[in-house]
């Protein structure tokens, strides 16, 4: 079980991309993770800590182009109210299990887990079902496609948008499923949008190439990192 929690939160540090801000930049660019990495951290944290194991069915994470869902069964526990539940009044469903967390420092005996939870993305991150609690934490995403012809309205600051005019639709398409997938592979969106090896290579290359995206680490264990 820890080596699984490990393996997620290790995940998370790799699903968790920086993006580049340039809106207003004067001097330095401004970074952007996707996400609130403590709140996602505090989010698995109590979803093993608090899931009901004793039915044998483990907790859920769900990955979607605008957020993460995380699942852990079982509902608030006897004795305890919605109010202090995001309070962080924590009344541990699994005690053992909380000892042993404690122990070595994976938890907080201050169970500030939901507050920070909600002190970033509010009340409404929660989701409350008959056996089971969900946690949503949506994308931070700061960069936005446009279509064929681009940004018609416009703004007073120029169209933001025109950088994407000079992609064409295979290399606008190929973006867009990078940014739902930063660990698509090649062969992935190949088959998502229906093209040959060659034109997704030939779109990768020169998405590279303008700077739009880069490769961070192995082949096979690696992810995209949006640039622009």
């Amino acid at each position: 079980m820890l080596y699984t929690l490990d393996e997620i939160l290790r995940y998370g540090d790799v699903l968790n991309i920086i993006q580049a801000d340039e809106t207003d930049r004067i001097v330095e660019r401004k970074d952007v993770p996707l996400f609130d990495k403590d709140a996602f951290r505090e989010a698995i944290i109590n979803a093993f800590l608090h899931n009901k194991w004793i039915e044998m069915n483990e907790p859920m994470v769900t990955i979607y182009s605008d957020r993460i869902e995380i699942l852990s069964r079982g509902t608030i526990p006897q004795g305890q109210t919605v109010e202090g539940f995001f309070l962080g009044e924590s009344i541990p469903v699994n005690k053992k299990l909380s000892e042993i967390f404690l122990q070595l420092h994976i938890s907080e005996k201050t169970s500030r887990g939901v507050p920070k939870i909600t002190e970033k993305y509010g009340k409404e991150a929660f989701e409350f079902r008959e056996n089971s609690i969900i946690v949503k934490i949506p994308f931070n995403w700061i960069n936005t496609m446009y279509d064929k012809e681009g940004n018609k309205e416009g703004n007073k600051e120029g169209n933001k948008g025109i950088e994407y005019s000079y992609l064409n639709e295979t290399q606008k398409i190929i973006l867009q499923e990078i940014k739902n997938n930063p660990n698509i592979t090649k062969k992935q969106i190949q088959e998502k949008i229906g093209k040959g090896k060659t034109a997704v290579d030939r779109g990768i290359a020169n998405l590279k190439e303008k700077g739009y995206i880069e490769h961070i680490g192995s082949n096979r264990a690696g992810y995209w990192k949006i640039l622009i």
